[in-house]
């Protein structure tokens, strides 16, 4: 029952290489009109997590959807193939008989979208076409025949403590996919291993000893996953998020709440 913990820069490189393979073709994508730290030089790339109530559950009432604002938009199938993410990462892979299928939203500058599992016979333009309709917002996605309710449910591994944390970002960048502008969540999200020392956080717990990411397995198979990011969008705060596997699957049970709230050192 030891703790794996992993250096920061490799589950930032992991976290890049699945954005890399989830990033939609120049046709699908408009670009986001949302400003973080980074445009002000001000804050280094990795940050952290953690929870400061209801009002900051992972994302807060800032990162609510609001469908009107996308009422002229429309749901399309995308072109990208999401389980292309999975060809590299250690210790997952995709289900035989299963495909990964996404559908995006487009609607001026904002966008979303979602990643399905579906059967491989069924995942053909044609059929993933038929969950199309006039009906669909932003907040009720095409759902195609035959798809997985989680789409963790498609996911396999080797149940290595690496295969949990590479889940755990690969779940969040895949919950991400094609989000844009205010409707960006996680993308606002930068991985930690400490406090950045051009903020000053206010905690609303106990500060963590330790930031490091980690991992471990139960003896009964059972696995958890722990790290930090901060967000650097307003509300900007810091995060812990804590990933809970079952002992026969990678569909998680996940808690990410804010532990902060920061501020710019002056």
């Amino acid at each position: 029952m030891s703790i794996q913990k992993f250096p920061l820069t490799t589950i930032q490189k992991v976290r890049q290489y699945i954005q890399s393979a989830l990033v939609l073709p120049e046709s699908e994508q408009q670009p986001p009109s949302t400003k973080t730290f980074e445009d002000d030089n001000e804050v280094p790339e990795p940050e952290s997590l953690d929870a400061l109530g209801d009002l900051f559950k992972f994302g807060g009432p800032s990162e609510i959807l609001d469908s009107s604002a996308s009422a002229s938009g429309r749901w399309l199938v995308s072109a990208v193939n999401p389980a292309d993410a999975l060809i590299r990462l250690p210790g997952l892979t995709l289900k035989e008989g299963l495909r990964l299928v996404g559908y995006i939203y487009r609607s001026e500058k904002n966008g979303k979208g979602v990643v399905w599992a579906v059967p491989e016979v069924l995942s053909v333009t044609a059929e993933l076409e038929k969950a199309l309709s006039d009906d669909l917002d932003l907040a009720h996605p095409p759902q195609p025949n035959q798809a997985l309710k989680d789409v963790m449910e498609s996911i396999e591994g080797d149940r290595s403590v690496v295969s949990f944390m590479v889940a755990s970002i690969l779940r969040r960048e895949m919950l991400e996919f094609g989000s844009a502008g205010k409707h960006c969540r996680w993308t606002h999200h930068r991985l930690i291993d400490g406090i950045p020392n051009t903020i000053v956080p206010d905690w609303r717990t106990a500060p963590p000893q330790e930031f490091a990411p980690r991992a471990r397995i139960f003896p009964d198979g059972r696995a958890a996953v722990e790290f930090f990011t901060c967000r650097v969008a307003a509300p900007t705060a810091i995060f812990r998020h804590i990933d809970q596997y079952p002992a026969d699957s990678y569909v998680v049970n996940s808690l990410d709440r804010a532990i902060a709230l920061v501020h710019r050192r002056s």
